[in-house]
């Protein structure tokens, strides 16, 4: 993880110095107006990236050091099983599906089409994640 976070607080990093200058350069070149639109998307992405960056920070603190953050690691230290990945399930298509519904709903601003959405998009979320913990997918571990 250590390797994630100081990739993703370079990138925030660069877009912190983006955003300052793009809004220095909009109002130089436009008699003193900032373009806003601009400069805010830049300020958003810094958060994200910030928030993702401190993410992978927090993590990479409480975990033991993986192959990838180690510099006498090798290659064989990697092998083994990666993890659990679901064979099929019908949950994403649902879950994008009540994405567009309420993305829907903020495009012709309707408000019971947003929350009919956004309702939908909890269940499907909850679906997803509880899939094989219930029904006849679940698991003997679980």
């Amino acid at each position: 993880m250590k390797t994630e976070w100081r990739i993703f607080s370079v990138v925030a990093a660069f877009l912190l110095v983006a955003t300052g200058l793009y809004a220095a350069w909009t109002a130089g070149q436009s008699g003193g107006h900032v373009e806003w639109v601009g400069s805010v998307a830049l300020l958003l992405s810094f958060l994200l990236t910030s928030m993702l960056g401190g993410f992978f920070w927090f993590v990479a603190r409480r975990i033991e050091p993986r192959p990838e953050d180690r510099a006498d690691a090798e290659i064989s230290d990697g092998a083994g099983e990666v993890g659990f990945f679901s064979p099929g399930s019908y949950w994403p298509f649902g879950l994008a599906l009540a994405a567009t519904v309420a993305g829907l709903g903020l495009v012709f601003w309707q408000a019971w089409l947003i929350g009919a959405g956004l309702v939908a998009v909890i269940f499907a979320a909850c679906g997803l994640i509880f899939e094989y913990y219930t029904g006849t997918r679940r698991t003997a571990e679980h």
